[in-house]
């Protein structure tokens, strides 16, 4: 699986937000003005539910929301930055946010969304790649970082 064609530039975005709530809401904003998921108010129930399970903050500043979820056709990628950080992620390690990848896969693709989990969960863990992705100012920016990647 090439993860390089599920990023667009329209799915990365740095953020406004200052809260986990926000952060997440303004990320499915920018699903939702894309047109990819045909249920958007249940998209938001599921990624909420999912948090309230447990937090989706693997740690290093990293968080990873992801649900399989029925509105979705195709694997949805969108990476967010926030250069403040979010301090209210509860992330395992206690650490404040700055790094956040949605993945959306249909509710019937349980092997796509393991293998874009395990490709993404690996390489936004490297310390460098963290880095120059905290670097970006746009989201030109971030796509051009993850184009460059081999995932």
């Amino acid at each position: 699986m090439n993860i390089n064609k599920l990023i667009k530039d329209s799915n990365c975005l740095i953020l406004n937000s200052k809260t986990k709530t926000e952060s997440l809401l303004e990320i499915i904003e920018v699903i939702e003005n894309s047109s990819q998921c045909s249920d958007v108010e249940n998209l938001k129930k599921e990624i909420f539910y999912r948090e309230q399970i447990m937090s989706t903050g693997i740690g290093q500043g990293i968080g990873i929301p992801h649900v399989r979820f029925e509105g979705i056709k195709e694997p949805i990628v969108t990476i967010a930055i926030s250069p403040s950080g979010i301090s209210d992620y509860e992330s395992i390690d206690g650490e404040i946010v700055k790094i956040i990848v949605m993945i959306l896969v249909g509710a019937d693709q349980h092997k796509e969304y393991l293998r874009i989990l395990s490709l993404l969960v690996k390489k936004i863990k490297d310390r460098a790649f963290q880095k120059r992705l905290l670097e970006c100012k746009n989201s030109s920016e971030i796509t051009e970082v993850l184009k460059v990647e081999d995932f």
